[in-house]
């Protein structure tokens, strides 16, 4: 997978593994942050929670069918989404949980076993 736009995993996957500065699920391996949505999963070229930005909340709040919960994992360490960023999450109806990225990690997997329509911006440890 590569930056924004040009790494794609059609389909929901839980993800298997995380650290090293990575990911793996789909029996593959990405280095790099990702985007995991109920129809796949793409690389996001961010590499802390700062940089999240409108882009990437419009990019999971574009999922076809919608999402429940939206799960960010900021990084080594729990750190705050912006609060406009929030509003527009809740603005459209979809609850949002900021965490550090293991916990969102086992949050994501959790949700996704229960069937939920949940999607995960995880940026890499």
């Amino acid at each position: 997978m590569t930056a924004r736009g040009g790494g794609y995993v059609p389909g929901r996957h839980r993800i298997e593994e995380y650290g090293g500065g990575g990911f793996r699920f789909a029996d593959m391996s990405h280095r790099g942050s990702i985007l995991a949505l109920p129809s796949g999963v793409r690389a996001v070229p961010l590499t802390n929670a700062a940089e999240i930005d409108e882009a990437v909340i419009d990019d999971a709040l574009a999922e076809s069918g919608g999402l429940d919960l939206f799960v960010v994992g900021t990084g080594q360490d729990l750190l705050p989404l912006a609060g406009a960023l929030r509003a527009k999450l809740r603005a459209a109806g979809v609850g949002c949980e900021t965490m550090a990225t293991g916990a969102a990690v086992r949050t994501y997997n959790m949700l996704v076993d229960e069937d939920r329509r949940v999607g995960a911006l995880l940026i890499a440890v």
